[in-house]
Formats: structure tokens, sequence, C-alpha cells
């Protein structure tokens, strides 16, 4: 689960499908990060923890990490919350970009449409609760779609 800065929406996302994911019994791996180093070593914003928090969902204990290249070779599958997200993992990876791993995680829900997740760092509550709803929907596709693909991946970021 990628993002710009690995505090607003891939916290939420990477909390929200481990959620679902160990309620399903699976043992997948999944972790965030973000494609620029300004919040590396911070816990998520404090709306994505209280959004997380009131759908009983615990993100407090995560950390922001940069996305780094070697990731394509840890990463079964890599999630993007953004077009221009999607372009700068293509910048950090270089050779190393596989787009084969790469999928905006709104084309869970909308297949081809590459609809961003808003960013709603500069935006009041409500559109945290949104983006909940928006990445809730796309981890629940998820779920879906890869156990009834027998469990192909196990890490996920």
């Amino acid at each position: 689960m990628v993002c710009l800065g690995n505090i607003c929406r891939s916290p939420l996302a990477e909390g929200i499908l481990q959620d679902k994911a160990f309620k399903r019994g699976l043992t997948w791996s999944i972790e965030s990060a973000g494609t620029n180093g300004y919040h590396t070593g911070e816990p998520p914003h404090k709306l994505s923890q209280k959004v997380a928090k009131l759908n009983g969902i615990n993100i407090s204990n995560q950390r922001s990490m940069r996305f780094t290249a070697t990731d394509f070779d840890v990463y079964d599958k890599i999630f993007s919350m953004a077009a221009d997200v999607t372009g700068e993992m293509r910048r950090i990876a270089g050779n190393k970009f596989d787009a084969s791993k790469v999928e905006l995680l709104t084309n869970e829900l909308f297949p081809g449409e590459n609809v961003d997740v808003p960013d709603p760092w500069y935006g009041p509550e409500p559109g945290y609760h949104e983006v909940y709803k928006l990445i809730d929907n796309a981890c629940e596709a998820i779920i879906a779609k890869y156990t009834i693909l027998n469990n192909q991946y196990s890490t996920i970021k």
C-alpha cells in the first residue's frame, strides 16, 4: 500500500487489509510506504488514526517508511493510492519497476478506471471518513478476489 507520505491513505489501507486478512485467517504480510521521505519514522496522521479506531482498527503503532526499489523483490503485489504515486514508484525503482505487480487500489473496485484515492491531508475530518470507506471497499474486493485465486499473494505493499 503506497501513497506519498505514508501517513494518511496507505496506513489506513495497511490497517484495513491486515484486519480483513486476519479475520479470514489469511497469513498475508501487509505493509505500507510513501514515495517521499518527509514523514519517515512518524506515526499515521491523527485523523487517520481516529477514523481507523472508530472502525475498530488500531494503526497507531505503524511508522512511516519510504518506498524503495527493492520492494519489487519483496512484495507479490503493490497497490498505489494514485497515478502520481505510481509515477514516483516507477522513478524510484528504475529498471526494477515491474508493472505486473502494480495496481491502483481503486481498480479493484472500478477496473480500468484508474481513479485516485483522494488525499485527505489538506482537508477536514469528513474527508478521512470518505477515504476510509473507499479503501475499505477496495480491500474487501482484494480479499474476495485474491482468496478466490487460492491465496496467490502473500506479501502486499
